[in-house]
């Protein structure tokens, strides 16, 4: 099978990185990808949202298979596109793809038929929604309803900053994504990553893990899109898992189709393990970044046959199969991220870092200059590990990150903090 794989990220190298195993892949493109994925695929330099451009391409290399990636396309109708122009591919449509797109439809949802979140309104006037802000307690959450590149939540500490945080979205800080908004309450608790695998009627789970979103040691600094990961995460035993399926994921999947709306593809859903039970913190309708690294190490599984299945509503005959050991991934950033950040300087020491038993790294933001790897983004490599639990594998994975010459980078030292704590 000739199969178009879409996106540049680390996410994408990953999935990149699986689909080149399977025994049914012919040959692999990826658009526009980056320095990583280009040696695992033949890169075309067309951006996600570009979709004409995509589907011509498609046409052009007989694509019969496309992997998305990002949100942003699927959130957009690129799955619509391509399925009708006859481009089998992964993915919700356009429709079911509001779990993503609107924070508020999703609490909305919840409050409909049931699911465990945490107390909230919708607004679209700063006024209004720093009135109910007082009524909360501190702190208070503020989130934009649309998309914003998973920085798009905003914990405020006191009363001046949840006023600061409502106009900052207003006043177009995320753009369009937060001209309307969601304020909520703030849940205590541990959050984790639950995957699961939708065909539109059938649900099977993918697997756990644990993000790491705030920029700094210790959970300190701004949210990022994800600054390290790790799974099997001993937050979410299989008990837990459990309850994810039959409280969360199964009961929205009923809800969409009642809807006109099926839901088919990767379902992401966010948990807060709190003194009351799990509860919802968002959707997400993709795999994560950098969760999807963690996974991609640790599934057996050929992935290319289990997106088909998931496309063609046969994952009631899907049996997953997984390695058995942990896997944990050390995002290395720019200097600077979240926040402003300066792209090209150049990175040394990767071959060194690969050789590093267990270890794979996986390019996020990174191009190829004259020969030489530089950073081209935010997030910019995935270092990653195997190892038989949480602290073999983050002691390989930081052993890794010291071969690689990059002084323009950091990362956090503390990714997997949590469960050696346990």
């Amino acid at each position: 099978m000739n199969v178009l794989l879409i996106g540049s990220g680390g996410r994408e190298h990953a999935l990149a990185w699986a689909l080149a195993a399977s025994p049914l892949l012919t040959k692999l493109y990826c658009a526009p990808g980056n320095a990583g994925i280009e040696d695992l695929a033949e890169c075309a330099p067309i951006v996600s949202m570009d979709f004409d451009g995509l589907v011509a391409f498609a046409k052009q290399k007989k694509i019969d298979f496309a992997v998305i990636g990002p949100d942003d396309p699927l959130v957009g109708g690129l799955w619509d596109r391509f399925e009708a122009e006859g481009i089998r591919a992964t993915g919700p449509s356009k429709a079911a793809a509001v779990l993503e797109g609107s924070k508020g439809f999703v609490k909305d949802l919840c409050r409909e038929i049931g699911i465990p979140t945490a107390a909230y309104q919708r607004f679209d006037d700063a006024a209004a929604a720093k009135r109910f802000a007082e009524t909360l307690g501190l702190p208070v959450v503020v989130k934009a309803d649309g998309l914003a590149l998973g920085k798009g939540v905003i914990v405020a500490e006191t009363a001046a900053d949840a006023g600061r945080a409502i106009d900052f979205m207003f006043e177009g800080g995320f753009g369009a994504s937060g001209k309307r908004i969601v304020v909520e309450e703030f849940m205590h608790g541990e959050e984790a990553s639950f995957f699961a695998l939708c065909d539109g009627e059938n649900a099977v789970p993918l697997a756990g893990a644990q993000d790491h979103k705030r920029a700094f040691d210790g959970d300190r600094g701004p949210n990022t899109g994800g600054m390290g990961a790790y799974s099997p995460a001993p937050i979410l035993p299989p008990a837990l898992e459990q309850t994810a399926m039959e409280r969360f994921i199964r009961p929205t999947l009923a809800a969409m189709a009642t809807r006109g709306m099926p839901y088919q593809g990767v379902l992401y859903l966010g948990l807060m393990v709190t003194k009351d039970g799990p509860k919802l913190v968002e959707y997400n309708c993709r795999f994560g970044d950098p969760e999807c690294q963690v996974l991609m190490m640790r599934l057996k599984s050929d992935l290319l046959t289990v997106l088909i299945a998931m496309r063609d509503g046969q994952l009631r005959n899907l049996d997953l199969r997984w390695r058995e050991q942990t896997a944990l991934t050390v995002v290395m950033a720019t200097k600077g991220y979240p926040g402003a950040y300066a792209k090209g300087s150049v990175i040394r020491g990767l071959d060194r870092a690969t050789k590093v038993e267990g270890i794979q790294i996986f390019h996020a933001g990174t191009r190829r200059v004259d020969g030489a790897i530089v950073a081209n983004g935010g997030r910019v490599l995935n270092v990653t590990a195997l190892g038989q639990d949480v602290a073999e594998a983050q002691a390989r994975a930081y052993r890794a990150v010291d071969l690689i010459d990059w002084p323009e980078g950091f990362c956090r030292g503390d990714i997997g903090w949590r469960a050696l704590r346990r």
